[in-house]
């Protein structure tokens, strides 16, 4: 798998979240949890994505592993 395809996964990833937080109960636990799940979705994506950033080797592997946690 390339840097593409992941990054194309994660944003499916998050997107597929996002339709499932959408059949939560309209209260206050289905409306925080999905919130919440919405976040870390989206987090992955973003700290993916950070990754092109990186300046070395060292640095890439440190991000990645922000990924992973």
């Amino acid at each position: 798998m390339n840097r593409i395809e992941l990054e194309n996964r994660t944003k499916k990833f998050h997107i597929e979240i996002i339709n499932l937080c959408g059949e939560f109960p309209r209260n206050a636990v289905g409306f925080e949890t999905s919130k919440q799940l919405i976040r870390a979705a989206g987090s992955v994506g973003a700290n993916y994505r950070a990754t092109k950033r990186a300046k070395s080797n060292a640095d890439f592997i440190n991000k990645i592993q922000i990924v992973l946690e």
